[in-house]
């Protein structure tokens, strides 16, 4: 057996019904490990036969508990969690309302922050545990993607180095950046040509990714060989942020 594999493994993955969470899930699987997925709604999900899923909103703290008892039941450890769920609301800075960048906040940065911690005695208890967050480029560069979003991102990578020291070396914290890649999230933005034709003028590529190109580095950051890594912020992005003139 290769042992390039999660055999063995067990990964709570959150947003795991769409886009780049639907890949994850699907690599995952591919790979060995048990997954529990979880999504808002499941009643028009794409649901891999082979994993579990559980419908409801991380922002819930009842939820989380709930989450994380579910997990703990099921296999009494937890090798991986990946915190992937996310959102945007794209406009310029002084047309958000309050309640529009305090949501921003609190579903892609509040919510992943406090399931990591109920998380944490689960992942100890695998002795090698990971944690993968879901970040993207625009915590690092502006992408035109309004201001609130690129600081939960940015917060997200900063959050990653931080526990990736605390919590060595029992159990290892990384971060993955996207740029864009084709997903429901991006579909309005990469539909429109001329902000398609800038994107792919920034990005040596020449094209946008694809979600299995983020499932497959979110793999291999769970992999036994992976194990010495920590604190990373892995950018996946076509050479987008080395880009120069």
């Amino acid at each position: 057996m290769s042992s390039w594999t999660l055999q063995g493994k067990t990964a709570l993955i959150t947003g795991g019904t769409k886009g780049i969470g639907k890949a994850i899930v699907d690599e995952y699987v591919t790979l060995g490990a048990e997954v529990l997925a979880v999504a808002r709604d499941l009643s028009m999900a794409d649901k891999h036969p082979k994993a579990q899923y559980l419908e409801g909103d991380i922002t819930d703290p009842t939820f989380r508990q709930q989450l994380v008892y579910t997990a703990e039941k099921k296999w009494g450890q937890l090798h991986v969690l990946v915190n992937n769920v996310g959102t945007n609301v794209r406009k310029k800075f002084v047309e958000y309302t309050e309640e529009e960048y305090r949501k921003l906040f609190e579903t892609n940065l509040f919510a992943m922050m406090a399931l990591t911690q109920l998380a944490h005695p689960l992942l100890v208890k695998s002795g090698n545990g990971s944690v993968i967050n879901i970040a993207s480029v625009a915590g690092s560069v502006d992408v035109q993607s309004g201001p609130p979003y690129g600081m939960t991102k940015a917060a997200i990578i900063q959050f990653g180095r931080h526990l990736a020291v605390e919590w060595a070396p029992t159990v290892r914290v990384n971060t993955v950046s996207p740029w864009y890649i084709q997903t429901p999230l991006t579909a309005s933005v990469l539909s429109q040509p001329d902000r398609l034709e800038r994107i792919l003028s920034r990005t040596p590529m020449g094209r946008v990714g694809k979600p299995h190109e983020v499932a497959g580095i979110t793999a291999f950051l769970a992999m036994d060989h992976a194990s010495y890594i920590t604190g990373q912020n892995v950018q996946v992005d076509g050479g987008f942020t080395s880009k120069g003139l």
